[in-house]
Formats: C-alpha cells, structure tokens, sequence
C-alpha cells in the first residue's frame, strides 16, 4: 500500500489559523460507514448522532509546555522539544539545530542544565536535566508548541487545551476534544451517553511525517498512556451489552485498540475486552486493521499522507474518506488543529 494512496489537495486558506470565539460552534462532517453517506452539521448537534447508553470516551491528557531555547557555551541557543520523560530529569527530544546537539553538549538555562547523552534516529536526542525535577523548568521556560502549519500567534493557549484537560504530558492536543465545552458534555449525560476518560500523552508518533513511500514500513513513535481499572470496567461492560464505543480523537482510539485482547487479526466488536494498564503503544493502525473496540470515531481533519489520515481510513475505508475530504474542501470546512469535526458512524 502507497502513501500517496492517502494524498489529497488542500487550499492554503483552509488551514485554520486560529480557535473559533466558540468551542462548540464548529461545522461537523457527519460521515455513515455503512453507506458512505455524508451530511453537514454543527458540533452542538452531536446528541443528534449519538444515542443513549452509548459510551463515549475522552482523553484527558494536558499539553505541556514543552518547547523552550537553552544557551550554548559558544552563546547561541539551541531549541528543545522535549517528547517523552524516560525517567526523572531525563527526557527524550527533538533539537534545532540537530548539528549542535552532539552528545556532551552542555546547554544552560537560567537555574538548570541539560546534557546530551544521546543521539537517536529521527533526529532525536536523549537529554539529563539538573535539577531532575523539571517541572519548574517547564514552568519557567517553556513555551507550547503548537503546530507548525499555524502561522498566527496564538491569543489564549488554553485554547490548545481541552476544557478537561487533567494529566500534563502532551506535546500535542488531543484536537478533536477542543470542540467540548463542559456544558457539551453534561447534555450528552443527560441525554443517557456514558463518558469515560482514558489519558493518552500524544506526542511524535501522532505527528511525525512519513517518510516512506510504503505505508506499510512506517513504524510509530511510542506515546505514553494509561487506562485505569474503572474505565476498562465501563468500556468492558459496555461490549458485553453491545453499546457502541465512540472514541473522540485519534489518540483515544489507539489506545483503547491497543489495550483489547486478541491479536487483532479478526474483527471482533463486541465481543472483545480491554486490560487496564499503564505503559506505552506505538499501534500502528492503517486499512487492512480489524477492530475490536471503537464503533464510532470523533476526530478532526487530518494532513495529507499522514498516519491519522491512515487510520481514519482504516475505519471508514479510504475512498469513501478522501471522497468525504473533497466535499469538505468543497463546502469550505476548517482544517486541522483549529479547525471543523468529523464524526465516522
């Protein structure tokens, strides 16, 4: 299977540059799975496509500010996107410019230091900071990364936030949950719609290019997550009495795919369950995946030739997506981070 299977032509205008005055007030493409049908409609009216007893799970990972500028002995500076903390003080990170980040680098900032340890593929550095607790580091100088596709300047980062967002360790935003707003979420309880809550620290494996021509030879950068005993409970009972599981977000439904018994070979909705756990996934999920778990998907729209694209597609089927993108374009939705929903039922 080619990468360039999953390209489309996306005007640069469409490529939204900012968060809308209302979380809730975004367009959604609505597209049917069985039929391919597609339909125009607001995020506000999502309780009109999803029914009672219906489990919808949200992740609750918070972004952090992960992007800060250290100095160099010669006075330059060098920039740090730190990824994944492998243990305390340590921290996987991509450098700019990579070239000045040799192992034994020694880079300052005001109250700490970092030292380079390690150079890995993909650009990235493995790097100690002293004092280990970085948490005051980030606080202090960091920045959030957004986006590199957002050009503007960014008014309010708790824009880039979920409104429950609870556990820090994202580089990026869980985008697709950016449409809820509190009061959203207490309708659709409400209206008899479960919520359950999974973290899922999204990081390069959600936005890493893929540099391959066979989509088939990429392989994902592990992301760290965790899904307690109780929502496993929830999404476990939910299985057994047949309701549909909706995941918001790309993130979300990796990780509860990751997380299902059997070794996904057979599709099994329904019958399958998840284990609770904590740890790390690098699923790869694209067209030919059979799933287990989700039965409907709430996310945004996606880049071209990208792994979520891949992975939208493995759960509606690649053309009737792509066919889905064009009537986007068409109708002049929002692209991207800040940008329109798509619910896949």
């Amino acid at each position: 299977m080619l990468v360039s299977d999953f390209d489309y032509r996306l005007p640069i205008e469409l490529i939204a540059q900012e968060p809308l005055p209302e979380r809730d007030a975004s367009r959604m493409l609505v597209l049917e799975r069985a039929t391919g049908k597609v339909h125009d409609a607001r995020f506000r009216d999502i309780g009109q496509w999803l029914s009672p007893g219906d489990l919808l799970v949200l992740n609750d990972t918070r972004v952090i500010p992960a992007r800060m500028f250290g100095r160099l002995p010669t006075g330059g500076s060098l920039e740090f996107l730190l990824l994944r903390q492998l243990e305390p003080g340590v921290w996987e990170a991509l450098t700019r410019p990579a070239r000045k980040a040799r192992p034994g680098t020694v880079v300052t900032f005001k109250g700490y230091r970092a030292q380079v340890l390690e150079r890995k593929p993909e650009g990235m550095r493995v790097v100690r900071f002293e004092p280990a607790d970085t948490a005051g580091l980030l606080r202090e100088h960091g920045q959030v990364a957004l986006p590199p596709y957002i050009k503007k300047e960014c008014k309010d980062y708790s824009r880039y936030q979920t409104v429950y967002a609870r556990v820090d360790g994202a580089v990026a935003a869980p985008t697709a949950g950016l449409h809820f707003t509190q009061a959203a979420v207490d309708s659709l309880k409400a209206q008899g719609v479960e919520v359950a809550w999974v973290t899922l620290h999204a990081g390069l494996g959600t936005f890493r290019p893929v540099k391959v021509d066979e989509v088939e030879k990429h392989t994902m950068h592990p992301e760290q997550f965790e899904l307690t005993p109780g929502t496993a409970e929830q999404v476990n009972r939910a299985l057994a009495e047949g309701r549909r599981i909706v995941g918001v977000g790309t993130t979300t439904v990796r990780l509860l795919e990751s997380q299902a018994t059997g070794n996904g070979q057979v599709p099994d909705v329904g019958r399958s369950r998840v284990e609770p756990g904590r740890g790390e996934t690098n699923l790869y999920i694209y067209p030919g995946y059979a799933w287990r778990v989700v039965g409907a998907m709430l996310t945004n729209f996606h880049l071209p030739r990208s792994t979520l694209l891949m992975l939208v597609s493995a759960f509606a089927g690649r053309e009737p997506v792509l066919r889905a993108y064009q009537h986007a374009i068409e109708e002049r939705y929002r692209f991207y981070s800040f940008g329109d929903a798509m619910l896949v039922v």
